[in-house]
């Protein structure tokens, strides 16, 4: 396989994962509010993503000191207890109910085995499949629970803040460099050959994801990485504008969704080109960025006045 066939097959699959991600989260949007699963009494308050960003905050804190003390196993332990978690509430409105004893044994049983999966056979496709059902799950959880303007403005905190912490503080370079060793489905991992192993290139990754640069760029490099957020984080919008406002479906996705979905899309395939180069570079400025831009060439098509796409019109 030459050079540019596996580039193009890595774009592909980065876009296909990608696309799962954002569809999925607007398939369990409605089973999601029916079983109840909406975090906030009011989706429309913008303190709610305050809330969240200062709660990220925090967590990032503690995972910065989690690493600066190598005791990882927390870490490991909270990621594996959050996907099993997140995946039964997937497989708790995916697959019919198993009643026993007033446990749904559908949605914990195969979550429990993804659990496992993740802890025991930690290789490329097992962190992809979790990272997939973790991701729509997140981004429709998040969806249905905050409103536009909300979601608009998580989403723009979140990209200046992952810009700041790559190009300014680097932290999240460290970070990364920090989660990469333990095998989570925090990232979407890529494979550039069949015979790729995830569980044994872990460590050099981390190691290169410390400095900011992995220099693999040329056909031997192993696999290309990509961080769950930056799936989740723009379909959070995407989920949102399916959710919280009415235009027009166009094959069967809302309007402004799928232009969202569009957005995201072109936000992407400018980062995988800078990613394509070699050098670690900080996604959800253009991710979100797309999403957004494309949410409201969307929304305004569909005759949605500006005040009222940004989510403004009950507080102007």
């Amino acid at each position: 396989m030459n050079d540019s066939t596996r580039v193009v097959a890595v774009l592909g699959v980065v876009v296909g994962l990608f696309l799962v991600v954002q569809f999925g989260a607007l398939a369990l949007l409605e089973p999601f509010e029916d079983a109840g699963l909406q975090s906030t009494e009011d989706p429309q308050n913008p303190l709610n993503s305050v809330f969240y960003v200062g709660f990220l905050l925090v967590v990032t804190a503690a995972i910065l000191l989690v690493i600066k003390y190598d005791v990882q196993w927390i870490l490991r332990g909270f990621v594996l207890l959050t996907s099993g978690f997140i995946a039964s509430y997937v497989f708790g409105v995916a697959l019919p109910a198993v009643d026993v004893a007033g446990v749904n044994l559908a949605a914990y049983v195969p979550a429990a085995v993804l659990v496992v999966a993740l802890y025991a056979y930690p290789e490329w496709w097992v962190i992809d499949g979790a990272g997939a059902i973790m991701g729509m799950g997140a981004a429709a959880l998040f969806g249905i629970s905050f409103g536009i303007l909300p979601a608009i403005v998580l989403l723009t905190a979140l990209a200046v803040y992952d810009a700041i912490s790559v190009y300014g503080t680097e932290h999240m370079l460290t970070l990364a460099s920090g989660v990469m060793e333990l095998r989570l489905p925090v990232v979407l991992v890529v494979p550039t050959t069949l015979d790729y192993s995830f569980r044994e290139d872990a460590e050099e990754v981390a190691e290169s994801a410390a400095e900011g640069e992995r220099d693999e760029s040329g056909p031997d490099r192993g696999a290309y990485f990509i961080g769950l957020g930056d799936a989740v984080m723009p379909s959070i919008l995407v989920a949102s504008a399916a959710f919280f406002l009415d235009t027009p479906e166009v094959f069967g996705v809302e309007l402004a969704a799928l232009t969202a979905i569009v957005g995201t899309m072109m936000g992407l395939l400018v980062l995988m080109r800078m990613v394509f180069e070699g050098r670690a570079h900080a996604g959800l400025p253009l991710l979100n960025g797309g999403a957004i831009l494309g949410y409201l060439v969307g929304a305004l098509a569909a005759g949605i006045p500006l005040v009222e796409a940004l989510g403004l019109a009950q507080w102007v």
